[in-house]
């Protein structure tokens, strides 16, 4: 086992998971109902499969698809990302 990959996917993925809409959907499913656990037990499992779900999809994209693509089409993707918040939106009026 990597350790430290597994340290940096784990720091990864908690730091990006806080404060998104998964937590505060478990935030109100927890506030609202009698059964915290089992509030606790689905949102484990939920975010479980959607890891595996994610590490599934991404080893079968690295065996079709050269390295170098991948981080290319990822690094132009965020760029584009970026450029988007950046650029001055429609005001609602």
């Amino acid at each position: 086992m990597d350790w430290n990959l597994l340290a940096l996917s784990f720091t990864a993925v908690f730091i990006s998971e806080l404060g998104d809409k998964s937590q505060i959907a478990a935030i109100a499913l927890g506030g609202s109902s009698s059964s915290p656990r089992a509030v606790f037990f689905g949102t484990a499992a939920a975010l479980l499969l959607a890891s595996l779900l994610g590490v599934i999809i991404g080893e079968g994209t690295a065996q079709i698809l050269p390295e170098q693509l991948v981080k290319a089409v990822a690094a132009i993707g965020f760029a584009l990302l970026a450029v988007r918040l950046l650029w001055p939106g429609e005001t609602a009026d």
